[in-house]
Order: C-alpha cells, then structure tokens, then sequence
C-alpha cells in the first residue's frame, strides 16, 4: 500500500506506571510498543518517554513519521481541551501541576495535531466504539488502576460535563473515612487505588503484619506494587493481598450501586490495570457487593470485563485522534 493512501494515528495510553501506545492504520492496530513511566518527576521525561513509544509503535507498524495524521493521549487529571493541557494528575509523576501535555508532544512530532482527554474517558471511549461497549448506549466505565476513575456514556456518547463527569473514583463511600490522593475522605480511590492501597500495605506492616506483597515486587523489578505483583500475592494465598483485594471490592461494589440508583445504566465494565489483570473473579466480587444494594435488584446492569484490555486506553486515544 502507497504511503499516501494510509491513514496513521497514534493512541497514547498515560499512566502512572507505564506508557502504552499503539498505531492505528486504517482503523486497525498495526503496532505497538510500551514503556514504564519515568518516576523522576520531571515532565519532561514523561514527555520524552510518551513521543519514544509513538515512534516505536509506528516503527513496529512500517509507518513512517512523515504519516502521521494526529495522536491522541489519554491521561489521568483533569483535562483543559481546548488547549491541550491537562491539571492535577496527581498519579503521573510531575503532573501535579499544569502540563501543556498536547504542545510539547506536537512540538517534538513537528507540529502533528494532538489531542488530549482524561485517560479512563479514553478508555471507556476504545471500548465504546471497538470493544465490550459496542451493543450499548449508556454505560458507565470504571477503570481501577493507580487511580480509580470513571467514564459515563449516555446516548451513545461520552459525557464530559463541564471537564470532570464520571470522575467516579470520587465518589464517597464512607463519610470521614481513608484519605485519599486528592486529599478527602472516604472515595472510592481511597480503597481501591493501588497508590493507596500501597500506602495501606506499608501501614499494615509497620503494624507487624507480614505479606509476600514486597518481595515478590522486588524480585520481578518492580517499583511499585503492581496488578501483576497482587495477581501473584493472591495465587499465593497471601492474606494481606486479599484483605486489600476484598476491600477495594467492597468500595467498588457500594460505589457502584449508588451510582447505577442513579443513572441505571444497561451496563457497567470494569477495566484498569487491576481489572484487566485480576479479570472475572475481581468482576464477580464486585457485583457480590454492589447487588444488595440496588435499588432495583431485579434488573440490573451487565457487568462486563474489558474486551481490548490493556490496550483500550491507547485504542480510544488513536479514536480520539480520528483513527
């Protein structure tokens, strides 16, 4: 195929632990290529890292830069659109503050268009219009990774709100409760985010209580307790991991029924690092917790696994930019 009849994107998935990007060309992924987030809190190494994966993936895909037609990144925080900036991303190291997110990977792509949308919107976006969200019009995303957010759809399409719908990892489940990253009490993230979580296994042990949970991240290089690294504590039997797991089950299921009495979406899936990684058994355990407190027991929404897994953020990402 002649360069000039493909039609190139690139789909930038951010997080706080790893960088994954993919390819589109003609509306199919042919390439792709990750890296771990650099933690040395400076933006413009995320910066560097997130253009190092677009010209990889598109390597892996036998596109040249030169066709490039937009990228699209997806990332934790709060998003300024219109300029391309996104705030508070509190996840992703260095993005405390506000980062010109779009500018400077358009600046070293040589001025390809760019655009930026929360990371978890992005996903549930992928999964919309190429996955597990295909048969429905309104359905809401859950994405339970570093953080826990939310995406809702209504009608077919993507709520944005005045900049923050869905932010469901937010939602209060127990007044005065654990303090969460954004600095409240009592969310959702507080219970089921890994960074708070970690921050809880750390207490825990200073309490004496013993876990494999930091051996085993040390012994596979990992910086942080990963969803790889609770997958492994839990085939285990590690007794630490499964309180932090039932735990994070029981904010997601209690969250989860107050915000279908709300909305009564047809169905509700559940993706993030720790939702891909731990799948069905994670998936059933939250709907053990969130069915009792339906409203309307009797009809309640499906509750589905991701279909493109850890690729739907990068995926809606290369959707956003028009792949």
């Amino acid at each position: 195929m002649s360069s000039s009849n493909k039609h190139v994107t690139a789909g930038v998935d951010l997080g706080g632990t790893k960088i994954q990007t993919v390819a589109v060309c003609d509306g199919e992924i042919a390439g792709s290529a990750r890296v771990l987030t650099p933690q040395s809190g400076v933006p413009a190494d995320v910066i560097d890292a997130i253009v190092e994966t677009i010209h990889g993936s598109l390597q892996a895909a036998s596109a040249a830069a030169e066709e490039l037609a937009g990228v699209g990144i997806g990332t934790p925080g709060e998003i300024d659109e219109s300029a391309g900036a996104v705030l508070r991303a509190a996840n992703v190291p260095g993005f405390g503050d506000r980062v010109e997110l779009g500018p400077l990977v358009a600046k070293q792509l040589g001025g390809v268009k760019v655009s930026v949308n929360n990371d978890v919107r992005v996903g549930v976006l992928g999964e919309l219009r190429r996955g597990a969200g295909r048969p429905y019009r309104d359905l809401l995303g859950v994405w339970v990774g570093t953080g826990v957010g939310g995406g809702l759809v209504i009608g077919g399409e993507l709520r944005d709100g005045r900049g923050a719908a869905g932010e469901f990892g937010h939602t209060i489940v127990k007044a005065g409760g654990r303090r969460c990253g954004c600095g409240r009490r009592g969310c959702v993230e507080a219970y089921a985010g890994r960074a708070q979580m970690e921050r809880r296994a750390h207490k825990l042990v200073r309490r004496g209580q013993e876990t494999a949970l930091f051996q085993i991240m040390e012994h596979h290089g990992r910086q942080r307790l990963s969803s790889g690294v609770y997958a492994r504590a839990l085939e285990h039997g590690d007794a630490m991991a499964e309180q932090l797991i039932e735990k994070a089950s029981w904010a997601l299921g209690v969250g989860l029924a107050s915000a279908q009495n709300l909305l009564d979406v047809e169905a509700i899936i559940i993706g993030g690092g720790l939702g891909d990684r731990l799948g069905q058994p994670f998936v059933d355990a939250i709907v053990e917790r969130m069915t009792p407190n339906l409203f309307v027991p009797d009809r309640p929404p499906a509750v589905l696994g991701t279909e493109l897994r850890d690729l739907a953020g990068a995926v809606g990402a290369a959707v956003l930019a028009g792949g």
